[in-house]
């Protein structure tokens, strides 16, 4: 068996999101966005998670705002990152959301918010919690999508391209929301439900996007990232290109965030099953001839 590739540095990734805590909160207007969802889709279902885990707890809302659900009894916190786990509250666990240390089948519900996007072993993952999962245990989940960041994955290839000759990455490959169906379907979950909401998020200028990215702890951590092409120049002139090609009338630039949603179940003998090919009562045909 083949070890995936290591998309990211998550030794990095770490790091930088345990400098990012004392800011963090000011600019955690998508993670907010993305936890408002995930409650809201929790809601509508009409049963009782009794022990749940937030996956990528970061500092802790989405756990303080599942704790306040009458369906949930309780709530687990697991991060990567110490200083995030410190702030979320008990009980809490710090762990590589690559490598789960959780019993199998001993959870009713699993949520990640804005955590998932940065594994290397996306299948691998949703394998693990799928395990975690007690039989009709939910899983729901938000990560960034493939539109995120166009524009500033678009300006940084122009400006290499002009000043160097060549680009190299520094916008991660964020998953494609016609792909995860199938890697919930992979890791055998039930029932997966996908679906995707866009955002377009403005900003003084591209210099004040990436101190944003770099406050959140989401800059290029990317393994195969450039350590030789960051120069005043090349920001100078990436900030350039984003104000010519994605600026409003006011001068303020916009930024694309696309959220993924991910929801699949853990297989139970009394779920709804999808009908067989072919073994419809009505054909269609027929009604559209009417």
């Amino acid at each position: 068996m083949t070890n995936p590739p290591e998309i990211f540095d998550r030794a990095l990734l770490r790091a930088r999101r345990q400098k990012s805590i004392p800011a963090f909160e000011t600019v955690d207007y998508l993670l907010k966005h993305a936890n408002e969802d995930i409650i809201d889709r929790l809601s509508v279902i009409m049963r009782d998670f009794p022990i749940a885990l937030n996956l990528g707890a970061h500092l802790g809302d989405l756990s303080h705002r599942l704790k306040e659900l009458a369906s949930i009894t309780e709530v687990y916190s697991v991060d990567s990152v110490f200083g995030m786990v410190e702030r979320t509250p008990a009980p809490k666990l710090l762990a590589d959301e690559e490598l789960l240390p959780i019993a199998p089948e001993s959870l009713d519900l699993v949520v990640s918010s804005l955590c998932l996007h940065f594994v290397n072993d996306l299948p691998g993952t949703l394998m693990q919690i799928r395990q975690c999962l007690k039989a009709d245990g939910a899983f729901i989940a938000a990560l960034l999508g493939g539109e995120s960041l166009n524009e500033l994955r678009h300006v940084f290839l122009m400006a290499e391209e002009e000043l160097y000759g060549g680009a190299s990455p520094r916008v991660a490959p964020f998953a494609d929301v016609r792909d995860m169906g199938h890697l919930l379907q992979r890791a055998g979950f039930a029932l997966p439900v996908t679906d995707r909401d866009v955002l377009k998020v403005r900003f003084n200028s591209a210099t004040h996007l990436m101190k944003e990215l770099q406050a959140m702890g989401a800059s290029n951590v990317l393994t195969n990232r450039s350590r030789h092409h960051n120069t005043k120049a090349l920001f100078k002139r990436a900030n350039e290109l984003y104000a010519e090609h994605y600026s409003d009338d006011d001068g303020r630039v916009y930024a694309t965030f696309e959220l993924i949603y991910l929801m699949g179940w853990a297989p139970h003998p009394d779920q709804q099953k999808p009908l067989r090919p072919g073994s419809g009562a009505v054909n269609l045909k027929d009604v559209f001839e009417k």
